[in-house]
């Protein structure tokens, strides 16, 4: 995929560079040229050729941080999957409205 996107860029930018030295043509028309016809496209086709691989990672990057939270847990002697594991007593009682403690 490289050799293409160098070629790409190599016939944009000879494309600019026959833009610039034309008669009728303008340094600032070669560089628009150059930003419209290569850039932004190979930008475009990379960023989406690449797209599988990135949202491989992220899945591969979660499931690692999955399965260390869950080995996590399994070894901590405090806390765990079941309510009150982590034999912390109850938050203050809260009386009833009108009544005192």
């Amino acid at each position: 995929m490289h050799i293409v996107v160098i070629a790409w860029l190599y016939v944009a930018l000879m494309m600019a560079v026959a833009e610039a030295t034309n008669t009728t043509g303008t340094v600032l028309g070669a560089v628009f040229t150059f930003l419209l016809y290569g850039v932004a496209p190979v930008a475009l086709v990379v960023y989406l050729m690449n797209s599988p691989a990135r949202r491989r990672r992220n899945r591969e990057r979660e499931l690692a941080a999955q399965d260390a939270a869950r080995r996590a847990a399994a070894e901590s002697p405090v806390g765990g999957i079941d309510p009150d594991a982590g034999r912390e007593p109850a938050a203050d009682a809260v009386p009833a409205v009108g009544k005192k403690a």
